[in-house]
């Protein structure tokens, strides 16, 4: 894996922000809001259940009308994570807990797709429901994985397990109950003016929810392994969600108890670890960043320790700097090894947008060694990490499908892949939808907004479906992106 030397990666980081400046200075630069919209739209492509009447994808039909069946509950509904018909609950609800936080912290830049937004937290915040409903246990996944991962079929035609698993106080489960204890906390921020009874709802359920995360401690991947992994296996350990959550109840509630448990926590839960990990499995920066906030605008002197931590979470992805400790690939996106990298362009990118308006806030700036990253310089950070998934990128390429005029033509993606239902209603077998993976031509149906894993480490892209890491694209992707896009389409 390639190496960009950090006064190398500096110099070409910088000139690549001066040619953005220029490029808007000269009335260039990027359609945010059409990216805003077009982000959000896609996550009407990955509903699973009964579609509502107002459903904008129109080439998506029903699915997996009975999931939940086979346990006596109804757990229809949610979201498929990528490009399978899995509904897998650690990632869905990872996905809810960062569109929220777009819309806490972005939703008054958001203009006329603020109700889209809205839409999209409830699609998944309902399922979350249904899958937390009875005390003591919740189901954390439908449908089985290898039975899934052996057929390339729509999901309207699927005839693939459809498993409940679950977790109970005999099989904890900390990690996927805490990030939907944030999910739902997060979620009630989001309705607490618009739907109070619904907001509260979200609020006495993340409750619950986190108190069974915390009594019972374990990660689901030790119960559910076969299920799970390699797909979400926790492979970072159950102790950041638990702190996640707690910080999420905390900004929802202001109750002192999760405060409290936050403070005697902090290190025997290990908030200081892997400073510059964000995603589903790992919400260390995410923490820091998030309760940073209170210490930055002096509510929070004795979380102190966190702030000093996203100070930290700064200085490691700034590149050039000599404690970096994140990759840059040539034309300058952030890369992390492991596949679906955009993942970690969206999360990171956003918690600089996010600290950068705390930073601004308290008139503050982080010092790195002998830089001081200003809130601008972080914004023009993020600004740049989106501005290249959008085409400013040496394959003059977006890598949002349906934004610009070059973009992925075949991404790793079931439906999109496979002939609609009203092109062809006769249904696609399991192995019979095998050639249209295999085709060389573009996808029938275009998922319009979603994000794709990217190029790799070398800015090298193919754009081809058996490439899943490169070509699939998945909800937290997108989610954080949805606030970065919000934001700069208020501040072009």
């Amino acid at each position: 894996m390639a190496r960009i030397f950090p006064a190398f990666a500096a110099i070409t980081l910088l000139f690549l922000l001066l040619v953005t400046h220029l490029r808007q200075c000269s009335g260039g630069g990027h359609n945010y809001n059409d990216a805003l919209r077009k982000s959000i739209l896609f996550f009407e492509g990955q509903r699973s259940g009964k579609l509502p009447p107002d459903q904008r994808i129109r080439w998506r039909k029903d699915s997996a009308l009975h999931d939940g069946a086979t346990a006596g509950v109804d757990l229809t509904g949610g979201y498929y994570d990528a490009g399978d018909n899995i509904k897998f609950g650690f990632p869905m609800a990872f996905t809810i807990t960062m569109l929220s936080w777009s819309i806490i912290d972005f939703g008054r830049n958001m203009g006329g797709e603020l109700g889209n937004a809205v839409r999209a937290v409830k699609w998944g915040t309902n399922y979350l429901l249904k899958a937390t409903a009875k005390d003591g246990i919740m189901y954390v996944q439908v449908g089985d994985p290898l039975s899934d991962h052996n057929c390339w079929e729509r999901p309207e035609d699927m005839d693939t397990l459809r498993t409940a698993y679950k977790i109970d106080v005999n099989h904890p489960g900390s990690d996927v109950a805490g990030e939907t204890a944030a999910a739902l906390a997060a979620a009630s921020i989001v309705f607490r003016s618009r739907d109070p009874a619904y907001s509260r709802l979200l609020l006495n359920r993340a409750v619950k929810v986190f108190e069974f995360a915390d009594k019972h401690r374990g990660a689901y991947s030790s119960n559910l392994h076969s299920a799970v992994c390699p797909f979400y296996c926790d492979v970072n350990g159950y102790q950041d969600e638990l702190l996640w959550g707690a910080a999420w109840l905390h900004k929802a509630s202001r109750r002192r108890e999760y405060r409290e448990y936050i403070v005697k926590n902090e290190v025997i839960l290990r908030a200081g670890d892997t400073i510059n990990e964000f995603g589903w499995d790992n919400k260390h920066a995410g923490i820091n960043v998030l309760i940073s906030k209170e210490v930055l605008m002096g509510k929070a002197e004795d979380l102190k320790s966190f702030q000093i931590n996203a100070d930290d979470f700064v200085c490691s992805v700034l590149p050039g700097f000599s404690h970096s400790q994140v990759q840059y690939s040539p034309g300058g996106l952030i890369f992390k090894a492991g596949g679906s990298n955009m993942q970690h362009v969206t999360s990171l990118s956003f918690l600089l947008l996010a600290y950068s308006n705390y930073l601004s806030h308290a008139n503050h700036a982080v010092p790195c060694g002998e830089t001081a990253a200003t809130p601008a310089l972080l914004k023009r950070l993020a600004r740049r990490q989106v501005d290249y998934i959008l085409g400013d990128n040496p394959l003059r390429m977006s890598y949002m499908v349906g934004y610009g005029s070059r973009y992925p033509q075949r991404i790793h993606h079931r439906a999109s892949s496979l002939p609609s239902v009203a092109a062809h209603p006769a249904r696609i077998g399991c192995k019979a939808g095998s050639r249209y993976y295999l085709s060389p031509n573009p996808n029938p149906n275009i998922l319009v907004g979603a994000v794709v894993g990217g190029p790799n480490s070398s800015d090298s892209f193919p754009d081809s479906r058996p490439f899943f890491q490169e070509s699939e694209p998945t909800t937290y992707i997108n989610a954080p992106l949805v606030g970065l896009l919000a934001y700069f389409s208020a501040h072009p």
